[in-house]
């Protein structure tokens, strides 16, 4: 019989089923119940004797400022984005620190992107695992105590239904291996939190599932909502381009962040304002698309007249756009004989095309609003979104390949990478000396799943150059000393250039189809190393056209849909006010220059600059710089005067 509980009496009956060595496991993402695993922590700190072994990943935490400019910016958006009171993840910070103690380890196959970059302990515990594999290690490890995490709850009494909402994702995998090797099931201990979202699909289950459930109203945790992204043009380049290869009746998985927003907006542009996006899509690429082959065959510029299917492993407030233009519309049905008959284009029976799902997720994660959507969905908006076990999203295999290719037809798997070499091999989690900015995750199975399902292609998206210190250097690389996607998986490339074809294509194709999507900047030294090492014939010269691969050229491809209000800053909004969206860009310019020494001269300039424009006063406000107390906040203060002027400008 499932028991409500404290915190503290959870803990206890953790500590009673693990003794002396306890390890216990918590969702990536927004699941953790911070409250319960900050006292859970506390208790080992406090108790050297005992040991603690925690299993997750994707422990997020809020941003932290780098300057005083920045934390004045971040500390009132903050405590309106997440309350005065977010209960922050004491170990996060300890991790961050290098002061976990050493009765405690935290093993994450996950980092928030960059976190623990500067954490050699964090480094050491870091677990390199597929996602859809970390059930299978844990359910091999010896004795897992515990499972924690939030949960939705609907209903009253005896007849209350509970689900694993944002994440079912590695819950449900585990328990079934665990089961299947004969091992003691663990402690499966839910929180219930009142603003969670309840979703359906495999994600509810009834009180048996639990051991004990806590009271998550008291104390209150905010759930995690990311603020929502900006969006630059050469990411708005990179989406456009994407969006062409996406097919009318396909299936889409695309991830997070500014990218991913981008090849929405396109979308949208494409299902909204045709012409529009065409004639984008035209000066982007210095010609009509539409008479690509590879665009003719793999996507298309139309209008999606049959819709879309999303299958992916994190559901997040993309989709949300896509379900409310009508795009994320194509259901798929647990029935083999429909789905061939409708991929064959054959009729049938009506009946028979009752329910079905238009979205299958693993995990959620998004803003604020994306949260406030899914707790309103309701008819067939919500019986048509289902979340799942991992392995049921991310893999073909498990008994229903056919009925999982058949679904997924025409799938477009999008994910980003840090890096490429010009074979064809992708950097995504790690750097050369091997330190961890984020994981693996999912993108190999989408990687492989895209060789494995015909009609499918991988997408790796990735900016053609990037900043580091005061060096601009190329994300398409000669060779890297770290590979996520190994060459002989090698796919579709895009960058903000273009789309290179790999697939099944030879090294010297792989290096020109790469070559004619890098920065003009870093195409001669490729090329030469190329025809170095013999993948290049030694006559080979460098066409025109690469060449005009420059951010320059590139603004003025997109200067008519720029100046037209297609490709806002914010496509989806944004949680900033008006205030703040003025003064980010003049932060902007000082963190750039004050990281540079050569560029210290417009600092001094800024702070000899006149006093700047009345309607500069509310920015000033906003950084507490309005009525300077100090000589310090006077420098501050004229700093970001001439900063507003400068950036005004640009």
């Amino acid at each position: 019989m499932t028991t409500a509980m404290t915190i503290d009496a959870a803990i206890a009956r953790i500590l009673e089923r693990g003794g002396a060595d306890v390890a216990v496991a918590t969702p990536l993402g927004l699941g953790k119940p911070n409250h319960l695993l900050n006292a859970l922590y506390a208790r080992f700190k406090a108790e050297p004797a005992r040991r603690l072994t925690l299993y997750t990943a994707l422990s997020l935490d809020l941003p932290e400022a780098g300057s005083e400019l920045e934390r004045r910016f971040l500390e009132p958006f903050l405590a309106r984005q997440f309350g005065a009171d977010y209960p922050r993840l004491d170990y996060v910070a300890d991790m961050k620190a290098d002061r976990v103690p050493a009765n405690v380890r935290i093993e994450e196959f996950y980092f928030q992107s960059g976190a623990m970059m500067h954490a050699p302990r964090a480094q050491r515990d870091y677990a390199s695992i597929n996602y859809t594999s970390v059930a299978r290690d844990l359910a091999e490890r010896a004795g897992l105590h515990a499972i924690v995490q939030l949960v939705a709850a609907r209903g009253d009494g005896p007849d209350t239904r509970y689900s694993l909402s944002c994440n079912p994702d590695v819950t449900l995998d585990v328990l079934e291996a665990i089961a299947a090797n004969g091992g003691p099931r663990p402690l499966v201990i839910g929180v219930v939190h009142p603003d969670l979202p309840f979703l359906g699909g495999a994600a509810e289950v009834d009180a048996a599932f639990f051991d004990g459930l806590v009271d998550g109203s008291t104390p209150a945790q905010p759930l995690f909502a990311l603020p929502r992204n900006a969006v630059d043009l050469a990411e708005y380049a990179i989406g456009l381009h994407a969006s062409t290869l996406v097919r009318d009746g396909g299936t889409l998985q695309i991830g997070i962040g500014a990218l991913s927003d981008a090849i929405v907006q396109a979308l949208l542009l494409r299902q909204q304002r045709n012409d529009d996006y065409r004639n984008a899509i035209a000066a982007l690429r210095g010609g009509d698309a539409g008479d690509d082959p590879l665009v003719a065959r793999w996507g298309g510029l139309a209008p999606f007249e049959h819709g879309l299917y999303g299958a992916s492993e994190m559901i997040m407030d993309g989709f949300m756009h896509l379900r409310k233009a009508g795009i994320l519309v194509r259901r798929v049905h647990d029935d083999i004989d429909v789905e061939r008959a409708l991929a064959d284009g054959r009729e049938v029976d009506p009946e028979r095309l009752r329910g079905g799902h238009y979205l299958k997720g693993a995990f959620y994660l998004g803003s604020k609003d994306f949260y406030a959507w899914l707790r309103a969905l309701a008819g067939d908006d919500y019986a048509g979104l289902v979340m799942s076990a991992v392995s049921d999203v991310n893999q073909l295999y498990g008994g229903r390949e056919q009925l999982d290719a058949l679904q997924r037809r025409h799938a477009r798997f999008f994910n980003t990478c840090m890096m490429a070499t010009v074979l064809g091999a992708a950097t995504s989690d790690a750097l050369e000396d091997g330190r961890v900015v984020s994981g693996v995750g999912g993108q190999y199975n989408f990687v492989a799943m895209a060789h494995a399902i015909a009609g499918g292609r991988s997408v790796l998206l990735l900016r053609a150059t990037r900043r580091n210190g005061r060096r601009l250097e190329s994300n398409i690389r000669w060779s890297y000393g770290h590979t996520t996607i190994p060459r002989h998986l090698r796919d579709l490339y895009v960058t903000e250039y273009g789309i290179a074809d790999l697939r099944g294509r030879s090294d010297e194709a792989c290096v020109r189809a790469m070559l004619a999507i890098a920065d003009a900047r870093f195409i001669d030294e490729l090329a030469a190393t190329a025809v170095r090492d013999g993948k290049l014939p030694r006559d080979f010269r460098v066409p025109d056209a690469w060449r005009a691969n420059t951010p320059e050229a590139l603004a003025g491809r997109l200067r008519a849909t720029k100046a037209a209000g297609l490709l806002p800053t914010f496509p989806f909004g944004s949680d900033f006010d008006d205030i703040e969206r003025r003064v980010l860009p003049a932060l902007m310019w000082l963190k750039t220059r004050a990281g540079d020494p050569r560029r210290w001269p417009s600092l001094v300039t800024a702070l000899l600059a006149p006093r700047g424009r009345a309607d500069d006063a509310p920015l000033l406000e906003r950084l507490a710089l309005a009525r300077p107390a100090s000589v310090r906040e006077r420098v501050l203060a004229r700093l970001v005067r001439g900063a507003i002027a400068r950036s005004r400008a640009a």
